[in-house]
């Protein structure tokens, strides 16, 4: 089923690959150590080969995104991690929006509710929307501990659906991951697939993508569109 513009009246945005560039970072920390292979792998291009296997690392780590949840588990992993976390303050990370997403956020801001649904940490979060001043541009930001469950379960859309004053069915998920589509899907919600992670085109069409862009930055020229 094609996308239906008419009906979206909220936006859902993931993080990671979406909004933060957060693969290609990993790509380039992989390419260093890819280099030091290259006189085995002399036909090898570096680049192709860390981001092949950044992307085989993702999908089992994907797959784990819900376990805790299932075996119910999610809580007690969190107070453990936030206990570490004031122990041994983590350092200082920089994030890097994909490339147009400022501007498409800009946009946006004012013409829907927006908000962001992602399986970080809460503490990641604030980091990553107070590095790019965001925080004015979303009206619920919904993190792993927020809503009962996480991504691929739809609670986190439900819970910002209800936040922003929105029925589920009217808000679009927009992830780079079959994990979004498969949480936009349950929630009966539209989905919109994004190519500037690491999901392929082929993946996101078969968990049931509405629509597909090559980057999130292209979003406000569909919405916008006359």
């Amino acid at each position: 089923m094609p996308l239906d513009l008419t009906s979206i009246q909220a936006l859902c945005f993931d993080v990671d690959g979406t909004l933060n560039d957060t693969d290609d970072q990993f790509v380039e920390k992989t390419m260093n150590y890819f280099r030091l292979f290259r006189q085995l792998l002399p036909n090898q291009d570096v680049q192709r080969a860390a981001r092949r296997f950044v992307m085989w690392a993702e999908a089992p780590g994907n797959m784990m995104i819900g376990l805790p949840d299932r075996v119910g588990l999610d809580e007690p992993i969190a107070a453990v991690g936030e206990w570490l976390n004031r122990l041994r303050p983590r350092p200082l990370k920089h994030f890097m929006l994909v490339p147009g997403v400022r501007e498409m956020l800009d946009q946006l801001k004012g013409r829907y509710p927006m908000s962001i649904v992602s399986a970080r940490d809460h503490a990641s979060m604030v980091m990553f929307l107070d590095q790019f001043e965001l925080h004015s541009h979303f009206d619920v930001v919904v993190t792993a501990q927020t809503a009962p469950h996480t991504k691929p379960y739809p609670d986190p859309i439900f819970y910002a659906a209800k936040k922003m004053g929105v029925d589920p069915q009217h808000c679009l998920m927009i992830g780079d991951t079959t994990v979004d589509i498969r949480a936009g899907r349950a929630a009966r919600a539209q989905t919109l697939g994004v190519l500037c992670g690491f999901g392929e085109e082929a993946e996101l069409r078969a968990t049931g993508a509405h629509h597909i862009l090559e980057s999130t930055a292209a979003l406000a020229q569909l919405l916008l569109k006359e």
